[in-house]
C-alpha cells in the first residue's frame, strides 16, 4: 500500500497468530476465591488474581474480546503471558507462528490500533474471533522490528519510572492529608489560644460530662473528649420501597451512591413518594451531615457535608445523619468524622454482611468526639482548608503529568507504526 514505509508489508492477525480460545478453562469467582495460589489468572484487562494450578505453560498472547474499551487509546489492549496461567473466556488467547512477528511486536501494534469497524456492540463492546482475525497488520521488516520493539521499550522504560514517582507522590499526598487530618483531631495542627473559652465550660453548659477513656490520646487542656451522641443529634434516614417508587409527593432523596468524601454527587439523584410529616422528618438543612451506614469496611462512615444543592431533598436509611449542636461547627464534625474513617475507628464499630460493612446508628452514637474551643474548631477548619488546596494543586499536577504520559506512549506507538 502507498502509505507503506520501504520494506513494509500487510498481512491479517490471522494468518500470524494460532487462536488457543478452544483451550481456556475459565473459573468463577466464587472458585476462584478458594483456590488462591501463585499462578496468575487473567481477563480482559489483563490480571484479575491467582489460582493453584495451571493451563498454560508457554508464552501467549492475550487480546480483550469482551468490556475492554477498545476505542480508549490510553488503555492496553494486549498482554504477553510467559508463565504458568489460567484466562478466563473475556480474552483471546494466541500463540504466534514460527515465522510470525514476536510477541511483543504484536502487543505494541494491538495496543495503537484503531478497533473501530471491528469491536461492536452497544452497552458492551465484544471483538469476536472472526472480526479479531481480520485485523490488518503493518509489519516491519524482522531487522525493523527488533529495532521498532527496542526503541519503544527505551522510551517506556523512561515513562514508567516517571509515571512510578509520580503515584508515589499521589500516595505521599494521601498520607500527608490523613496525617493532617489526625493532627487536627488531637490539638496538633494549629497553635492553642489561653484565651479560648474551654471545651470543658461548654459541655458544662449543656449538661454533659467528659468522656474520661485513658486509652484515648491526651488533647490540649482546652479540649475535652465526649461522644458523637453528646454533641449531636443522629438519625437515620427514610426506607425504600417499591410502594414509594410513585405518588403525588415525589421528592428527591440521597443515598450512599451520591455521597463521597467531603462531597456529594448529584449527578443521579432519584425520587421517591413522601408523605408531608415523612419528608420532614428525613429532609436535609445546610450543615446536616451524611455518612455512609452500609460500605466497603475502608470506605464505612465515608461523610460529607450537605450545602444546599439539591434543594428540598431527603435521605435513605442506607446513611447516617448528624446535625450539629450548640459550640460544635458542622464543619469541624466533618473533620472528626473523616479522621474517624480513615483512621479505621468505624470499621472498628462494623457489622459485615454479605462482605457489606455496616455502621448503626446504636454503634455510631457512642463513638468518641474530641471538642476544642470554638474559636479554635474555626481555626482548625481554616488551616485545613488552606492544606487541602496545596495538596489538591499537587495532585492535579501530578494528573496532569500522568496525562501528558499517556499522550507520550500513544504518540511513540503511532510514530513506531507509520
Amino acid at each position: 500500500m502507498s502509505d507503506l514505509p520501504d520494506g513494509w508489508a500487510i498481512a491479517a492477525l490471522g494468518e500470524m497468530v494460532v487462536n488457543r480460545d478452544n483451550q481456556r478453562v475459565p473459573v468463577n469467582a466464587k472458585e476462584r476465591s478458594t483456590r488462591q495460589g501463585t499462578v496468575p489468572y487473567y481477563g480482559a484487562a489483563g490480571q484479575v488474581g491467582w489460582i493453584d494450578t495451571a493451563l498454560y505453560v508457554e508464552q501467549l498472547l492475550l487480546l480483550g474480546e469482551d468490556g475492554v474499551q477498545f476505542f480508549d487509546p490510553g488503555k492496553s489492549k494486549a498482554y504477553i503471558i510467559d508463565g504458568p496461567s489460567w484466562v478466563n473466556n473475556h480474552a483471546h488467547v494466541l500463540s504466534r507462528i514460527a515465522s510470525g512477528p514476536s510477541l511483543p511486536y504484536l502487543k505494541y501494534f494491538l495496543d495503537q490500533f484503531d478497533y473501530r469497524g471491528y469491536a461492536n456492540g452497544t452497552t458492551r463492546l465484544k471483538l469476536t474471533r472472526s472480526a479479531m482475525d481480520t485485523i490488518p497488520v503493518r509489519l516491519a521488516p524482522l531487522a525493523g522490528q527488533e529495532r521498532l520493539v527496542s526503541a519503544v521499550d527505551e522510551a517506556f522504560s523512561k515513562l514508567d519510572a516517571g509515571e512510578a514517582g509520580l503515584r508515589t507522590t499521589r500516595q505521599l499526598l494521601k498520607r500527608m492529608r490523613e496525617a493532617v487530618l489526625a493532627a487536627a483531631v488531637t490539638g496538633r495542627l494549629v497553635p492553642q489560644d489561653p484565651t479560648d473559652i474551654p471545651a470543658a465550660k461548654l459541655l458544662a453548659d449543656l449538661g454533659v460530662e467528659p468522656l474520661n477513656d485513658p486509652s484515648l490520646p491526651v488533647l490540649p487542656a482546652a479540649w475535652s473528649w465526649t461522644q458523637v451522641q453528646e454533641v449531636g443529634q443522629v438519625d437515620l434516614g427514610r426506607q425504600r420501597s417499591p410502594k414509594y417508587h410513585s405518588g403525588d409527593n415525589m421528592k428527591p432523596y440521597l443515598r450512599v451512591a451520591n455521597v463521597f468524601e467531603d462531597r456529594i454527587d448529584t449527578s443521579d439523584v432519584m425520587e421517591m413518594h413522601f408523605e408531608p410529616e415523612a419528608f420532614e422528618r428525613s429532609r436535609l438543612f445546610v450543615g446536616d451531615i451524611l455518612l455512609n451506614e452500609g460500605q466497603t469496611p475502608e470506605l464505612l462512615g465515608r461523610p460529607a457535608m450537605y450545602r444546599g444543592e439539591p434543594p428540598e431533598v431527603a435521605f435513605t436509611n442506607s446513611l447516617l445523619r448528624f446535625r450539629a449542636g450548640p459550640g460544635i461547627e458542622p464543619d469541624w464534625a466533618l473533620v472528626v468524622f473523616r479522621h474517624h474513617m480513615h483512621s479505621g475507628r468505624f470499621t472498628r464499630e462494623s457489622r459485615i454482611t454479605t462482605n457489606i460493612a455496616h455502621l448503626s446508628a446504636a454503634r455510631f452514637k457512642p463513638v468518641e468526639f474530641p471538642v476544642p474551643p470554638i474559636e479554635e474548631q474555626r481555626r482548625i477548619v481554616e488551616e485545613l482548608d488552606r492544606l487541602a488546596s496545596v495538596v489538591a494543586t499537587c495532585e492535579r499536577a501530578g494528573d496532569a503529568g500522568l496525562a501528558r504520559s499517556a499522550a507520550f506512549r500513544r504518540s511513540v506507538l503511532k510514530a513506531a507504526f507509520e
